[in-house]
């Protein structure tokens, strides 16, 4: 019986639906496990597939597909070590989510998941069925537990492993970041060691897809629950572990221990790599926006230079006769400083083209909301059209608290094919942008320093659609419009809830109307980087029409 026991981690990125890319590269971690005399190359959950490819698995002629991907990735490992990775398995009529054991070109074993995860971003139910619990396989003379994923946070199916031999845990996950989930992943794993008494191996994958990104951080426990690895979160990476066997049991060697980054960094490497895959998975090389002088747009254009290089980035500014001095200016600094290309571009001649048209149609009307959107959408106009000449992806800039209330025109600032600040309330956006003027790591692409002007972030946030305008003629102040959002949509609160935190009940039920009556402009809206367990799209999924509202739930005792 050996004495140690060798496995390249492959925490890697898939694409979803690119069968060949992500054997090619499951082939070339096996190869340099191969070269490292691993006994075992280990890829995540549904590697083969990419994660979460949703309806996609569905499909037969995908499943079919990935399945016969896998006994050609086989194949071709058949001279070396074991190779784990995940893909779909079909049974006579059922799909199961699953984890393939390659060894001598052929599938030695499958895993297939028990526990489906049926809530936030997770609709498993609908895809997949669920496996029988199994029990261990081998790789040599070593029986390895792997519990996919979700079945991992259950104590069954561990236990289960437990009972039937299994010598140590390799989980593989296809795993998404929010704010938090390190630290319940960690308890959580710790949890099973505690109850199984054998090491643990958690194996994550990394990058964006769509509104998800999924942050590595893979890690390994020792059976007194000590952290013998830690994996860089948001960062492809291959790494080796060696289990040696003490006294009838294996011990994980002590190994690299990468820094976990804090809530903060967390967060702002998420938006990058989320924008960063996004782009490079939908075939875009470079990326536009409209910048106004505010903060929003300041914010974005520094993800998209941290992420693709200023050099793949287009500011363009498109000022109006209500667009101040201070606006143009800022504008213009940030734009120095990231170094990145911008383009001068007034609306006015538009707008009064557009006013005259329409001029016998609104003749005797006041002016009012339509006349500031006409604004918004010919700026929107101006920019897609851009997107069309150069094919260069355009980006939107609402924060999550204008995604939220509404507070954005559709077809006009709300145009565009991504939004990395979409799951970002605006408190967090100033706060976001404070910290990447103070703080630059390896991976960003722009330059480091002060690169968001001072006056960008000090300044009264404006729409700047009419004169003198502030956000704060619309909306509460956002600290109190944030507070009350929190309750609303992150906590799933009540007004009264609302009322206990000290927010005045007039504001609340403002604030209750605005996010009711705007969920029409949120399913027209462009996808953005998930950050928190209740971002607006897959987390939250709300009626379009919709007459709720907790301030008048009695029903009417009327004839």
């Amino acid at each position: 019986m050996s004495d140690t026991f060798k496995i390249t981690l492959a925490q890697l990125n898939p694409t979803v639906g690119d069968l060949k890319g992500n054997a090619n590269k499951a082939f070339a971690a096996w190869e340099k496990g191969k070269k490292s005399n691993a006994d075992l190359v280990a890829l995540p959950e549904m590697f083969i597939t990419g994660y979460n490819a949703q309806d996609l698995i569905s499909k037969s002629a995908f499943h079919m597909a990935a399945i016969e991907t896998i006994q050609r990735l086989a194949i071709a490992c058949a001279d070396g070590p074991a190779l784990a990775i995940g893909g779909p398995w079909k049974k006579a009529n059922s799909v199961f989510n699953a984890y393939f054991i390659l060894k001598s070109g052929q599938i030695k074993s499958v895993v297939e998941k028990h526990h489906l995860p049926n809530n936030s971003v997770f609709d498993e139910v609908r895809i997949f069925d669920s496996g029988e619990i199994g029990g261990p396989y081998s790789v040599g003379n070593t029986r390895i537990g792997s519990p996919v994923c979700e079945d991992a946070w259950h104590e069954d199916v561990v236990e289960t492993h437990v009972e039937t031999g299994a010598e140590f845990l390799l989980i593989p996950n296809g795993s998404p970041y929010h704010r938090g989930k390190r630290e319940t992943r960690l308890n959580i794993m710790v949890s099973r060691v505690v109850e199984s008494g054998l090491p643990l191996i958690y194996l994550n994958m990394v990058g964006g897809q769509d509104d998800q990104v999924f942050d590595g951080g893979s890690f390994a426990l020792n059976a007194d629950g000590s952290l013998a690895l830690q994996m860089p979160m948001f960062t492809e990476t291959i790494s080796d572990i060696v289990l040696k066997r003490e006294s009838d049991r294996w011990v994980i060697e002590e190994d690299d221990k990468a820094t976990v980054p804090d809530q903060q960094e967390a967060d702002y490497h998420a938006m990058v790599l989320g924008l960063r895959d996004y782009c490079a998975k939908t075939g875009f090389n470079k990326v536009l926006l409209g910048l106004s002088g505010g903060i929003d747009s300041a914010l974005v254009a520094v993800i998209a230079a941290d992420g693709l290089g200023a050099e793949n980035v287009r500011c363009v500014m498109l000022p109006s006769e209500y667009t101040s001095e201070a606006s143009l200016n800022d504008a213009k600094t940030l734009t120095e400083a990231l170094k990145c290309r911008y383009d001068f571009v007034p609306i006015a001649e538009g707008r009064e083209a557009i006013t005259k048209t329409l001029a016998p149609l609104f003749d005797g009307m006041a002016t009012d909301l339509t006349e500031e959107n006409i604004q918004s959408r010919l700026r929107g106009l101006l920019l897609m059209a851009l997107s069309n000449k150069f094919g260069e992806m355009l980006l939107t800039t609402g924060n999550k608290s204008e995604v939220a209330v509404g507070y954005s025109t559709i077809y006009g600032d709300m145009a565009g094919g991504y939004n990395p600040i979409k799951d970002l309330y605006k408190t967090r956006v100033f706060d976001t942008c404070r910290w990447r003027n103070e703080n630059h790591r390896n991976w960003m692409k722009a330059p480091s320093g002060a690169v968001i002007p001072e006056n960008i972030i000090t300044k009264p946030p404006s729409a700047e659609l009419r004169p003198d305008q502030k956000d704060s003629d619309s909306l509460p102040d956002y600290p109190i419009l944030d507070g009350i959002l929190e309750i609303l949509v992150d906590e799933d609160g009540s007004l009264q809830d609302c009322e206990a935190k000290g927010y005045s009940r007039t504001d609340a039920e403002r604030v209750e109307r605005l996010l009711y009556i705007s969920e029409y402009k949120r399913f027209q809206s462009a996808p953005g980087t998930r950050l928190s367990p209740r971002a607006f799209w897959l987390d939250r999924r709300y009626p379009i029409t919709n007459r709720w509202r907790e301030s008048n739930q009695l029903p009417s005792t009327g004839s």
